[in-house]
């Protein structure tokens, strides 16, 4: 398979070693400073895009992908309110994206057990519930994607929760969200239920940034060949 590489931080560096040790191709690394390389043969060429870039990057490369026939495996967060639009433009035009606010394996169980829990608590008023996610000072977006990705899940599930806001801000029907930005945390989520009796918390704490970089490179392999909108739940069938 080959691979064009956009964004070339600490993650893209890692898809990199992982793509390449999977016996993988990478055709073309486009980062800051090199964005003329959309256009480019080896751009083209490549079977499939991975964009770990930022926030107000991230819906421009993946279009630019797009406009060259390039299906995209997209990790980058904070700018999920344009995902609506997207999914319409895929589905006009027969594009394929694969997105997840987070690529671990670990964490898209997690997500399953979160769901889970959250059904479980629903009958449970006397619970409140809260998320913390901790993560290093690099990260632009707060609260994590993967923190809201939790929340949201949470609140389908849980009638007494209507929305998720930042803890500072938050009122009774809201679930609240800390952020903690520490050097070196490649990802710490926290989802707590407590009460006067008790406390049940469900916990990730990532060691390292590889499974995030793994999942991804799981992900390119899923989605070469296909058309649409796909997460890590179509993947693993969770």
């Amino acid at each position: 398979m080959k691979i064009a590489l956009i964004g070339y931080g600490k993650m893209g560096q890692t898809i990199e070693r992982i793509a390449t040790d999977r016996g993988h191709k990478i055709t073309c690394i486009i980062d800051v400073n090199n964005i003329a390389d959309f256009e480019s043969v080896m751009f083209k060429d490549a079977d499939v895009a991975i964009e770990f870039s930022t926030p107000n990057a991230a819906l421009g490369n993946i279009l630019r992908a797009f406009a060259v026939g390039l299906p995209v495996v997209c990790g980058t967060t904070g700018w999920n309110e344009h995902l609506p639009a997207l999914k319409q433009e895929i589905e006009a035009n027969g594009h394929a994206l694969f997105w997840s606010s987070n690529y671990s394996v670990g964490v898209s169980i997690f997500r399953a057990v979160n769901q889970y829990l959250a059904k479980l608590m629903n009958q449970f008023s006397y619970y409140d519930v809260k998320i913390t996610e901790v993560h290093h000072t690099q990260k632009l977006d707060a609260p994590s994607g993967t923190a809201i990705t939790l929340a949201e899940e949470i609140i389908a599930n849980l009638d007494r929760k209507k929305r998720w806001s930042k803890a500072f801000e938050s009122d009774p029907s809201d679930l609240a969200i800390t952020s903690i930005r520490e050097d070196d945390v490649p990802g710490i989520h926290t989802v707590e239920y407590s009460s006067e009796i008790d406390t049940i918390t469900i916990e990730h704490k990532a060691n390292n940034r590889y499974g995030f970089a793994l999942g991804a490179v799981m992900a390119a392999e899923f989605l070469v060949g296909k058309k649409g909108f796909y997460t890590m739940q179509d993947m693993l069938n969770l």
